[in-house]
């Protein structure tokens, strides 16, 4: 009797503890489940944009003074002095023309004006006769002024003769090709025996230029523009020199705006005493503009896109989502300036799924660790 109570008080005891087992195992999927419906978003505070904005734009290197030289008379090249890569000073001679037709027409030149010279004392001598015998009454008034318009035209002769002797010997001087300015050769476009033409039409002889001093020209967009005043700081990065960002200095600006680009050109200058830079080069430009002090910014993939507007999904003290409406301002890539719908510290949820809703109860997940550097 007593063995069959003890029997019986066990299995009853087995029956109540599994019983309990169930219900507590019930209860925790139960939890878990409900614990699985509460989505996990990952948020960022809503922060100000810093003092200056980094604004990075593709520039254009030139030379300080870049000039092509061309022959100034008509001739063959008899000898050049310098070839590409060689620095010349202002007025070092590049090269010698040969001008033999030049050469002839100033001996001509020299004989016209010797001939000129001569018929002119021979006239002036003739108009002094005339006045002394129109004195006398042997010539008529007349005949003195005929002597005295000759004696006129004699002497505008000599000028022109004169003139025209100057100018070819001007032009015999074009036989040494000299360098406008300190520079560097960077092509050479000639040889000995070459013909060559005066002015512009002619070949080009020799390209110089001038790099102690560079400028970098960069397009400006016209959000931008009033912030691009001359002697605002810039940073230049090369990719031959990518760890060396070279100060550069915005020097002066068009003060348009391009109607086809809507952007404002803007000049820089920057140090190449060193000779480190190339013209020709591109560079990423970076500006360094001023900002205000009370503008916010968050990052691009919390927006929401929807027929309502753009908006952001913030997350409140008791964890639940907030839809708000947001103005936008300047576009930085990966952030935005915000300019109304959000405050400073307010959380936002970070790439919001397309279904997510207002009052909906959400987890934060926990930041990350940043990884050590290496």
């Amino acid at each position: 009797m007593r063995k069959g109570i003890a029997v019986a008080a066990i299995a009853l005891t087995l029956a109540t503890v599994g019983v309990a087992a169930r219900l507590v195992n019930r209860a925790e999927l139960r939890d878990r489940a409900e614990s699985a419906s509460i989505p996990t978003v990952a948020v960022v505070a809503v922060k100000l944009a810093p003092p200056t904005q980094d604004l990075v734009l593709p520039g254009t290197v030139e030379a300080w003074a870049d000039a092509p030289i061309y022959a100034r008379t008509n001739g063959y090249l008899k000898k050049w002095s310098y070839d590409i890569g060689a620095s010349v000073k202002t007025g070092d001679v590049l090269a010698e023309i040969d001008t033999p037709e030049i050469d002839q027409q100033t001996r001509q030149a020299e004989a016209d004006l010797a001939q000129a010279q001569a018929n002119l004392q021979l006239a002036q001598s003739t108009a002094d006769r005339y006045r002394d015998l129109f004195k006398q009454h042997y010539v008529s008034k007349q005949d003195l002024d005929d002597r005295i318009s000759n004696l006129a035209a004699k002497r505008a002769l000599v000028d022109s003769a004169k003139a025209n002797l100057g100018r070819l010997k001007r032009t015999q001087g074009f036989q040494m090709v000299a360098a406008p300015f300190d520079g560097t050769v960077t092509a050479r476009k000639t040889d000995v025996g070459q013909l060559v033409s005066n002015g512009g039409a002619g070949t080009e002889l020799f390209h110089i230029s001038d790099t102690h001093k560079l400028r970098v020209y960069v397009q400006v967009p016209q959000a931008y523009a009033p912030s691009a005043q001359p002697g605002l700081d810039a940073d230049l990065r090369f990719a031959e020199h990518p760890d060396h960002p070279y100060p550069a200095k915005i020097v002066r600006t068009s003060n348009a705006i391009d109607p086809s680009t809507r952007t404002l050109l803007t000049e820089l200058e920057v140090d190449n005493a060193k000779g480190e830079l190339l013209p020709g080069a591109y560079a990423e430009v970076h500006l360094k503009l001023p900002g205000p002090t009370d503008t916010l910014r968050i990052p691009a993939n919390t927006l929401i896109f929807r027929a309502e507007g753009m908006q952001v999904a913030s997350v409140t003290a008791d964890s639940k989502v907030q839809l708000k409406p947001v103005t936008l301002g300047r576009d930085f890539g990966t952030e935005v300036e915000v300019l109304a719908g959000v405050a400073r510290d307010e959380r936002v949820i970070v790439n919001p799924p397309d279904s997510i809703a207002a009052d909906t109860l959400v987890r934060i997940a926990p930041e990350k660790a940043p990884e050590p550097k290496p």
